[in-house]
């Protein structure tokens, strides 16, 4: 008789010579210990294998139990896209991605698929501001006061709350004690560290969450085979003045003045030079750690990676957007509004110019939730920031958005667009302007980003 321990974020199999056919492409023989050793993913089609061929086993895995007294306290009332999303999901034997807007209730969902399963789960999450907000939603749906790893804290309950980073210091000893595991924000999951998290967990049943599940070939592949197929996916145009908020799209072109062009052109024509001499084009990933590495080998590479500074902040910041953020906000009195900016600097220089609250990653967590509490309350309608509010973050519902710079990324892009559609009562038609440098690099970055269906059906 086969037996099936789990040890370190594996799975043992003993008690026989040779593997039987059926795992062949499952376990591999371990000669450290003379058995066979599988991963813990691997749990379930394991077993289901075992069963289907009549093969007698001894299951020592799981150890976790159903949770027959968890029930929701709280009745929910799912949209249709939500009852679409969870149905999906239920039909693809409780595995599988949802991908759904910011807003659309991707949290919510979780709670009916903890609710239908009544299963220990184990959540993960890319930030403390993330890991306490799901704790929050499931003290108020359960009456469950969950378990907690991260942030200084570590307590494991049936229902379990984690950053990937904790769980990964953990889930070695911890991945038989779960049958559900549900990734947030699931497109963290497939990075060489965080996919550990879900290859060295039993759970036969998963579920990722996520607004931009889009990903690199690599990566996609690694977030099907730990999290199962894209089940459910709900554009933002689907649910727009439903669900949320209507809105447009506004890219507004900034020229910069003499000098600053001026500037530009000398910095980019060193820094372009530098990267056709050395036969870099950023058109494969690792193009830009290459321009790194060139900068620092040779002789003309400090000079072409300060040009490259120099040229993108004045792209990014040129005294232009600064009078076109004027012109924005006095265009929208009282509305609550973000401002949103690629670098620190930016985002404090705006901050000074105009006086307002400004977050960053350097914003300590009781001043954040200062400013997002007042934020709220329209005591501050506006706030500036650099990356912190892209996601992992309960922003209260803005009106206006204004993107005074970013990266190329469309995930980020479909972020941001996502913090103004949130639905509120009395809110104006949402809108998120585009700052964007003529004749710079801004205008090719910004085609990139905007590569997506939210963008390109209403942009202006």
């Amino acid at each position: 008789m086969i037996l099936i321990q789990f040890q370190s974020g594996t799975l043992t199999l003993s008690g026989i010579d040779t593997l039987p056919d059926c795992l062949q492409h499952l376990a591999k023989p371990d000669p450290r210990c003379g058995n066979f050793r599988a991963r813990a993913c691997d749990y379930a089609p394991i077993v289901l294998a075992l069963l289907a061929n009549g093969i007698k086993f001894c299951d020592q895995v799981r150890d976790y139990a159903p949770l027959t007294d968890l029930h929701l306290c709280m009745q929910i009332t799912p949209h249709p896209h939500q009852q679409q999303a969870l149905d999906a999901w239920k039909k693809n034997q409780c595995r599988g991605i949802a991908a759904l807007p910011t807003g659309a209730g991707k949290t919510i969902l979780a709670m009916l698929a903890i609710a239908h399963l009544q299963r220990p789960a184990l959540i993960l999450v890319p930030t403390i501001d993330l890991l306490t907000q799901w704790c929050g939603v499931i003290e108020k749906f359960f009456h469950y006061a969950p378990g907690m790893l991260g942030g200084g804290a570590r307590e494991i309950k049936p229902i379990t709350v984690s950053t990937y980073d904790s769980a990964l210091l953990n889930i070695e000893f911890i991945g038989n004690r779960f049958a559900l595991l549900i990734a947030d924000e699931c497109h963290h999951l497939p990075s060489p560290e965080n996919r550990l998290c879900a290859a060295m967990s039993i759970a036969p049943f998963r579920l990722g969450l996520s607004a931009t599940p889009e990903l690199n070939e690599e990566y996609s592949a690694v977030m099907k085979e730990l999290l199962g197929d894209v089940v459910c996916e709900i554009n933002i145009s689907e649910l727009t003045g439903t669900v949320l908020s209507s809105y447009d799209v506004v890219k507004i072109p900034v020229e910069l003045s003499g000098d600053e062009a001026a500037v530009y052109a000398r910095n980019r024509a060193v820094y372009t030079a530098f990267l056709r001499r050395w036969g870099i084009n950023f058109s494969h990933p690792s193009d830009w750690a290459d321009f790194l590495i060139a900068s620092a080998r040779y002789p003309s590479g400090k000079e072409a990676f300060q040009a490259f500074l120099t040229q993108r902040r004045i792209a990014r910041a040129g005294k232009a957007k600064l009078d076109a953020v004027a012109q924005i906000l006095l265009r929208h009195p009282g509305e609550s509004t973000i401002i949103f900016t690629a670098d620190n600097d930016a985002a404090y220089e705006i901050g000074r110019k105009f006086v307002l609250p400004v977050l960053t990653h350097h914003t300590k967590a009781a001043e954040r939730k200062d400013f997002l509490d007042r934020f709220r309350s329209g005591e501050y309608p506006i706030l500036v920031t650099s990356k912190v509010l892209n996601e992992g973050v309960d922003v209260p519902a803005a009106a206006v958005g204004i993107v005074v710079s970013g990266s190329g990324s469309v995930r980020e892009h479909v972020q941001r667009l996502g913090r103004i559609l949130r639905p509120a009562p009395d809110k104006p038609r949402a809108v998120l302007y585009e700052l964007v440098s003529a004749n710079t690099s801004e205008e090719s970055i910004s085609e990139r980003r905007r590569a997506h269906n939210a963008y390109r059906r209403r942009s202006c």
